[in-house]
This record gives structure tokens, sequence and C-alpha cells, in this order.
């Protein structure tokens, strides 16, 4: 299974990363493996102000229907279309140009309550 040791983690499989001042976010290799092929991605528009653990997207496979959600609080600087348009950037790149959307933080303290790469692989093996 393939981690990002700089990211940190939700244990709803998405992945946050510091981008400079912004928090980039998507999905984990292991969510994308688990989802199979996808067949549609809904991302927010840029603006919309996100609370952390609020649903951001949805994302839709050939097996089912999650919705995804904020690591961390704050706003909408960007969205990956591209990612809607070729899902199969995920597979090739989860935590590179597989990126869904990047916040600008309310609040910077949030990203560090989350798991880390080593918390994330032990909550993998006894909890999913």
């Amino acid at each position: 299974m393939m981690f990002d040791r700089d990211a940190r983690y939700l244990r709803t499989h998405e992945w946050a990363k510091k981008d400079g001042s912004l928090v980039a976010v998507g999905l984990t290799a292991y969510a994308v493996e688990q989802l199979g092929d996808i067949v549609y991605m809904e991302l927010p528009e840029v603006g919309k102000l996100l609370n952390a653990g609020e649903a951001f997207g949805v994302v839709e496979s050939v097996k089912s229907a999650s919705e995804m959600n904020a690591p961390v609080g704050g706003t909408v600087v960007a969205a990956n279309t591209a990612v809607c348009d070729n899902p199969d950037i995920l597979k090739k790149d989860a935590y590179g140009i597989g990126w869904l959307i990047k916040l600008e933080p309310a609040d910077a303290a949030q990203f560090d309550g989350l798991m880390d790469a080593d918390a994330y692989r032990t909550y993998l093996e006894t909890e999913a």
C-alpha cells in the first residue's frame, strides 16, 4: 500500500498535504484501490466555505458512491476538474497530480490533529 509520508489522513480515506499556505486534499491510494473503476466525480465550486469533516464532493464507482470529506475547514481556492474528466489520474498518482481540491485553511492547527502515515497504516490494518 502506498502512503505519502508528508500527508495527513482521515478515517474516511482522504489525505491532506500542506502546499505553501494552502492544504491540498485528495483520496488515498487505498480508497482509489477499493473503489475500483471510478465513473463520476463531483467537486465543489471555488469559493465554497467548508467545515472540517464536511462533505465537499462525491465519488462514484462501479462498486459504490461515497461522499468525500474535508480534512480541515477553509475556503476552496482550487478544484482539479481534470480528475473529473479523467479519474484514472487517481490510479496513476493519488498523492500528486490526483489532488482534488486546495483549501485556504481557516485554522491551520486542524491539520496537526490528523493522522500521520503510520497512524493511518495502523488504522487500515486494524479497522478497515
